[in-house]
């Protein structure tokens, strides 16, 4: 069988020519798909379980019609992603969305769904601006009542997956960094490499980058192509297994244990680079009795900080997050 692939290009040994993003729209739309098929997304049945009795059916309805199970689903569900990007942005975001763009991704939709479900895309398609509405009111619905609880947790593996990334290109180059992010990427001289089952691209990266996007919730890669959005590479983190989404205060209690209720409280919240006094804030906690904490977490390679302007900002290292991944 022919093998296919997309290729990002990029200028040799380029590392500014990567960066990495969040996407709360692309979990959500995996998540989608996960309640449609629990059977194939083993790593997602504690999240199910926890989530499958508050999922409001009418917004669930709605976006299983436009994501389906598999496949390609409607770039305008998600924006450019992004470090900061929150669940907030996105749906503002969505409820802009460009109309003549939605009408030719519901097209696409339409071409590859059939029965009822072609009938519904097509109402949409003719009828772009209520369909708009109704389906960021969805999405909003779905995400407060199956994501956000669960945020907290899929963040925290997130950025641990891009802590980890992000060091090992810095210590090792493009090529062994790239080599780790799926059995089907790999690096090729000037290019990224991803293995597809349809899909085939030559891609030039020139002027733009590539855009490499960690998923809790997908079960394979994807990419995204076309213009004018930015050449993206979606992959499976790494750490995810059937109990991420616990969240019983077991893994702030375990790390307490070791490092102190303060710093385990301090790490916990260095989620974005913080100043002494936000932090202390954050934690609960005096701004000296802070400060000490994290001179002290700091020693451990716990925390990084550097100095903007007057304020000296703090924010988990990458073994700190690689901490709080594997006791999430």
């Amino acid at each position: 069988m022919d093998r296919k692939f997309v290729e990002f290009r990029l200028a040799p040994d380029d590392i500014s020519a990567l960066r990495f993003g969040v996407s709360p729209g692309h979990e959500l739309c995996h998540a989608v798909r996960a309640l449609q098929t629990p059977g194939a997304h083993p790593l997602q049945w504690g999240w199910i379980h926890a989530v499958r009795d508050a999922v409001p059916s009418g917004a669930f309805d709605l976006l299983c019609v436009l994501i389906g199970r598999d496949g390609y689903f409607p770039d305008f569900l998600t924006a450019s992603p992004a470090w900061d990007m929150t669940a907030d942005d996105e749906v503002a975001r969505l409820r802009e969305a460009p109309l003549g763009p939605m009408r030719v991704d519901l097209g696409k939709m339409v071409e590859r769904s059939a029965g009822a479900r072609r009938e519904a895309l097509r109402r949409m398609r003719e009828r772009p601006r209520s369909a708009r509405a109704m389906i960021a009111d969805a999405w909003r619905e779905f995400w407060d009542a199956a994501l956000a609880p669960h945020w907290p947790q899929l963040d925290r593996l997130l950025r641990s997956d891009i802590a980890v990334r992000s060091r090992r290109m810095t210590s090792s180059g493009i090529a062994a960094m790239v080599g780790t992010l799926h059995d089907s990427v790999d690096w090729r001289g000037d290019a990224v490499r991803v293995r597809t089952r349809l899909h085939e691209e030559i891609v030039d990266c020139a002027g733009s980058g590539l855009v490499l996007v960690p998923s809790v919730l997908a079960r394979r890669c994807s990419v995204l192509t076309e213009r004018p959005a930015q050449p993206t590479l979606f992959y499976p983190a790494h750490g995810v297994t059937e109990t991420w989404s616990r969240d019983d205060g077991a893994g702030e209690a375990a790390i307490a244990v070791v490092l102190g209720a303060g710093r385990a409280r301090l790490l916990h919240v260095l989620s974005e680079p913080l100043s002494t006094s936000e932090a202390a804030a954050a934690a609960a906690l005096t701004v000296s009795t802070a400060s000490e904490h994290l001179t002290a977490l700091r020693r451990a390679r716990l925390v990084d900080r550097r100095r903007d302007g007057a304020r000296v900002l703090h924010w988990r290292s990458p073994l700190g997050e690689a901490l709080l991944a594997a006791n999430a």
